[in-house]
């Protein structure tokens, strides 16, 4: 078990190295194309629910 243990350390602090050795660019890319969770989750269901419910306040306002 401590050989896991200490292969775990390992394998994240080279994750880790290699995340700090990254230039900001492709951390502020890969930020950027990350989509939302609603939508990852849930597809278009989100979207579609946003248009309709300002579709049916702004008929409730008139």
């Amino acid at each position: 078990m401590a050989s896991g243990g200490d292969e775990l350390v390992k394998y994240i602090t080279e994750k880790v190295v290699v995340y700090i050795e990254d230039p900001r660019a492709i951390h502020a890319r890969r930020a950027a194309t990350k989509q939302p969770w609603s939508q990852k989750w849930f597809g278009m269901l989100p979207l579609g629910w946003s248009i309709w419910r300002s579709k049916w306040d702004h008929d409730k306002k008139e």
